[in-house]
């Protein structure tokens, strides 16, 4: 284990219960990292310096006399859309935000697993953008390029691990936001079943789409803290049947009928499939096919799939800006669509929610003909940093919708997808040449129907034996890399 980039979950747990480390070591390891690399990366809104180490202390004594839990005295991070006890949960907002009296219930399972929580990184206000900038913190950069985005809205989950400075982390999904910066940081990112991580205190997240993840480096790890997090508080509506989704690690996925979507789902305004992340999601289908899969391209029957996630999406936003402690700091965007979730919280909110079930039997009938759907993650590398950011209401959703088309439709499903590295594109501002790693990283995403994470997470771990994209880093980051 070197202190210089984090070791996985799996490596840090082993080491731990072998005696080779100390949990306090490993926190002091992180903060230190996390400490040198703020000023380039800005992965981190809240950093639980004192407290984390507390609990690492805690955890060396259960250690040393024997205790073994599934994460005892890993430090990992969490999004700051979740409540830590004791700290404010701004979600990427301005204002004073009071500290949470307790822990959310997927931050209490990870402590109840014996993790210790360094810290909540950076997203975008209330999650709405594929990128992670504002005035509230300034602006979290992409590892591989730090002139570039890492995405978002979990932006700041995938930069803190793709850089190094954790393990692993938790973030939420509600319309690409673990899947989308996984794809762009060159990470795994679980979108697991609606319901599988609790998002309590909150039964439903923006009434349904929104789901909480992990990413990590490698499927054994993103499934390792998957596991780790998943269950329910006692007044969940949903409660999918309890899997253990680490167990499909390694196990042989059979021979799938795979299907190849690259038509991006019903748009309001027109999305363009990228030349070189065709390329790379294409040459995933050829790796799947050498492994003896059946792949041909087919699109599910998605139909105005975006009439069912709008009202909900903006009537979750509505809902957030009326806790707001102070609304006018809000961006003029967040307002915007508070006005929009207003008028549709009512009729079209609920005529919304009916459609799930006909979405369900419809796009469930396809996978009577094929197992796994593998499609692009994002339509586009990683955009320059402030190149959405910057752009008025309109315009952003005109570019965010160009850039990312293709990860939405599983959040109004509610069903599991899979973000697995797909290689690397040069990208307009980057030269040619070089190694894989000098380019932008994009991302394939390989999704089931209900309750099918054992089954994507085996295919994940089948793909990644022969890619090997964990063995890959990006440069260290420092305060001079800002500039790239």
């Amino acid at each position: 284990m070197t202190p210089d980039r984090a070791a996985g979950l799996l490596e840090s747990r082993r080491a731990l219960a072998a005696g080779e480390v100390t949990s306090r070591a490993l926190v002091e390891q992180t903060l230190a990292r996390i400490e040198a690399t703020q000023s380039a990366v800005n992965a981190f809104r809240i950093v639980r310096a004192e407290a984390a180490l507390a609990e690492a202390d805690a955890a060396d004594r259960e250690l040393a006399a024997g205790a073994r839990r599934p994460l005892l005295g890993v430090p990992v991070a969490v999004k700051d859309d979740m409540d830590v006890a004791g700290e404010p949960t701004a979600f990427g907002c301005r204002g004073e935000f009071p500290p949470a009296i307790e822990d959310g219930e997927a931050v209490r399972r990870l402590r109840a697993a014996g993790a210790v929580i360094v810290g909540k990184t950076n997203t975008c206000e209330l999650g709405q953008w594929p990128f992670t900038e504002g005035p509230a913190f300034g602006q979290t950069r992409n590892p591989w390029h730090t002139g570039h985005t890492p995405g978002g809205s979990s932006g700041g989950s995938a930069a803190a691990v793709a850089a190094g400075l954790v393990p692993a982390s938790l973030g939420s999904d509600g319309a690409g936001s673990v899947r989308i910066p996984a794809a762009w940081t060159h990470l795994i990112g679980i979108k697991p079943q609606r319901g599988r991580i609790s998002t309590w205190p909150r039964g439903e997240s923006f009434h349904g789409i929104t789901v909480n993840g992990t990413l990590a480096r490698s499927v054994a790890d993103a499934a390792l803290l998957l596991d780790a997090a998943s269950g329910n508080h006692d007044r969940d509506p949903h409660r999918p049947p309890t899997l253990t989704v680490s167990d499909a690690v390694g196990r042989d996925p059979g021979r799938l009928r795979i299907a190849l979507s690259l038509k991006p789902p019903f748009t309001a305004v027109p999305a363009r499939l990228h030349r070189e992340v065709r390329a790379r999601v294409v040459e995933v289908a050829e790796e799947l096919a050498s492994l003896g899969h059946m792949v041909e391209e087919a699109d599910p029957p998605y139909g105005q799939i975006g009439l069912a996630f709008v009202p909900r999406a903006t009537a979750g936003i509505a809902e957030r800006v009326r806790e707001a402690p102070d609304p006018a700091l809000l961006d003029p965007r967040t307002r915007s669509a508070a006005r929009l979730g207003r008028l549709l919280g009512g009729v079209p909110l609920r005529a919304a929610r009916r459609a799930e079930a006909v979405l369900h039997r419809r796009i469930g009938a396809f996978f009577e003909s094929y197992d796994v759907v593998l499609a692009p993650t994002t339509a586009a590398p990683p955009p320059r940093i402030g190149a959405l950011y910057q752009l008025g209401g309109v315009a952003t959703d005109r570019a965010m919708i160009a850039a990312c088309p293709y990860a939405w439709p599983w959040n109004v499903l509610g069903w599991p997808g899979v973000n697995v590295p797909a290689g690397f594109v040069a990208g307009n501002s980057l030269p040619s040449g070089g190694l894989p790693s000098s380019g932008l990283p994009v991302g394939a995403q390989l999704l089931g129907p209900a309750g099918s994470e054992p089954m994507l997470v085996s295919l994940a771990a089948q793909l990644e034996a022969e890619l090997r994209w964990h063995e890959l880093w990006p440069p260290t980051p420092t305060a001079d890399s800002r500039a790239a």
